[in-house]
């Protein structure tokens, strides 16, 4: 943004003390050097424009050293301009259940909906980061791959959805491979993956302590967290007879904590439980950090010198005396 005028050497306008010197100066030599006598009467002298221009030569002459001061002082201004460098940058797999149990309704709405708006301002506030997101249940698959276009990531979150795409259950293995097959290739110096389930691995073909190992080798931290209340919730278990959504019953809430503390004990992660809406934010708040991206912020300074135009005027202003004394006063002086 432009700033106003700054000066880079202001100790010049120390120089302004020496004008009303030089003006006392002035007027001091000239009375000097005028003689003076008494006479009864003006009536025969006329004063003529040239007697009431005369004192402005002065004028600018003091003008003109006004405008060198100035011109010293170096007059400018500066637009900066901002840029940041990541010196440090993350590569982030949001790997998220969207088996039918997701449809929970202890978290308001439902657990996924709940999710998708966490997840949305956790990526809002990774600006500077790569993020990318599997969803998996039985099965698994990337949504999107890692990216900094935050606009794709933000449309795939609010795409989530209970549909048949996936055979029903919950892989926690398979949605970790996925995951780990997203990052194994990056060359970022941080790679998290953050895993969320409200299961028990019950479905895939690849064990979940194994999926943790294989993470661990790739150097990628997984924070997991297991999502729905302690006691029982509203969930799915049939369709409506009419075909409008789902039919809900009370159902215990049952999730393999022991499963998801390994796995992120295995990585150099951390297991979190979110029992409600709140305690959700706070759990990807407090990933965000644990996981900082080093910013470097570089300034520019374009400075726009002024200092010329003071000198042009006091060029001008000096010309101008010089001109008007060696012409038209000449007879004056």
């Amino acid at each position: 943004m432009i700033k106003d005028i700054s000066f880079l050497n202001p100790e010049f306008f120390w120089l302004f003390l020496l004008l009303p010197v030089a003006i006392a100066w002035h007027f001091w030599k000239r009375n000097e050097q005028n003689a003076t006598f008494k006479i009864s009467s003006t009536k025969g002298f006329s004063s003529t424009w040239k007697t009431k221009v005369k004192p402005f030569l002065f004028v600018f002459r003091i003008l003109a050293l006004g405008s060198l001061i100035i011109a010293m002082a170096r007059p400018r201004t500066v637009d900066i301009s901002n840029e940041t460098k990541t010196t440090k940058g993350i590569d982030i797999v949001m790997a998220i259940d969207v088996s039918g149990s997701m449809l929970a309704k202890d978290l308001k709405p439902n657990r996924m909906e709940a999710l998708k708006k966490v997840a949305s301002n956790f990526v809002e506030g990774r600006p500077n980061d790569r993020i990318g997101i599997v969803v998996y249940a039985a099965e698994s698959y990337t949504k999107t791959p890692v990216t900094s276009d935050k606009a794709i990531i933000q449309e795939a979150i609010q795409s989530i959805k209970y549909d048949n795409v996936l055979q029903d259950g919950t892989g926690i293995g398979m949605g970790l491979t996925t995951a780990i097959n997203r990052l194994k290739e990056s060359k970022a110096k941080s790679k998290v993956i953050i895993l969320l389930t409200d299961g028990v691995n019950n479905a895939g073909f690849i064990e979940p302590e194994t999926a943790s190992q294989i993470a661990k080798e790739y150097g990628i931290k997984v924070y997991t967290i297991g999502i729905g209340t302690n006691g029982n919730a509203l969930f799915p278990y049939a369709y409506a007879p009419n075909g409008n959504g789902f039919l809900f019953k009370m159902m215990p809430v049952e999730i393999d904590q022991d499963l998801m503390k390994t796995i992120a004990r295995n990585t150099g992660g951390k297991y979190f439980r979110a029992s409600s809406n709140s305690k959700l934010e706070e759990i990807y708040n407090e990933i965000n950090k644990l996981e900082t991206t080093e910013i470097e912020e570089l300034k520019f300074y374009d400075y726009d010198e002024k200092y010329r135009l003071f000198v042009w005027i006091a060029g001008i202003l000096v010309l101008i005396e010089i001109s008007l004394r060696n012409t038209i006063f000449r007879s004056f002086i």
